[in-house]
């Protein structure tokens, strides 16, 4: 779960991590899906309150495939009947506070809905240890069209894509931690800094020293 209220308006940068929300804004119900790149708000203020979900879990819950949702802000009420989705959202918006309330409901619906696929955990887990795509499809005994059909459905994007994201979030963490940046793209398995530097601007859409600056 997660609250954020700003203070004033301004945008935010939302940087992709292979993860979906359902969002609760001003009384709304929303669901961020899977980004690509970094999702640039609109400055809207207003508290905000989510809850995200681990990568590939959300379909399941949601019933609607993720590639549907990639790089999308909905309304809830696009996705399932407008009458359900105002209950919802009165429950949401009685609970003590939205991200309660937000959770309460995704547990309710996660109680209903079929679990997740588990092959698409260990396809987290090895791609975020930086196993290669091919290498993970043959530990887990599918073919390299197989696991992309099934994480289009699931993450939004293929396996290299998520492969990719999930890479860029180890070395973000690495470089705010202090380790300098080449000892961070060798760390995290780029070429070099320069290939870290340009996976970053296409990523994330700033040099990686601005955009560790903008964090604080």
């Amino acid at each position: 779960m997660w609250r954020n209220a700003p203070e004033r308006d301004g945008a935010a940068r939302v940087l992709p991590d292979g993860c979906m929300d359902l969002l609760w804004h001003e009384g709304r119900l929303l669901v961020a899906g899977p980004d690509t790149h970094a999702h640039v708000t609109d400055g809207e203020n207003g508290a905000w309150a989510g809850v995200r979900f681990y990568p590939g879990t959300a379909p399941a819950l949601l019933g609607v495939p993720a590639h549907e949702l990639r790089d999308r802000r909905v309304e809830l009420a696009d996705l399932w009947p407008a009458a359900e989705v105002r209950r919802l959202a009165a429950r949401v918006n009685a609970a003590p506070d939205p991200a309660s309330g937000l959770e309460d409901l995704a547990l309710r619906q996660a109680a209903g809905a079929d679990p997740p696929d588990p092959l698409l955990r260990h396809v987290v887990t090895a791609l975020d240890a930086g196993r290669p795509v091919a290498a993970t499809a043959d530990e887990l005994g599918v073919g390299a069209r197989q696991l992309h059909r099934r994480s289009l459905a699931a993450f939004g994007y293929g396996p290299k894509t998520l492969a990719r994201i999930l890479r860029l979030r180890r070395a973000l963490a690495l470089a705010r931690d202090g380790v300098p940046f080449a000892d961070t793209a060798a760390r995290t398995g780029y070429a070099d800094q320069a290939h870290l530097a340009r996976d970053v601007r296409e990523l994330a859409g700033l040099p990686l020293g601005e955009l560790l600056a903008r964090r604080g």
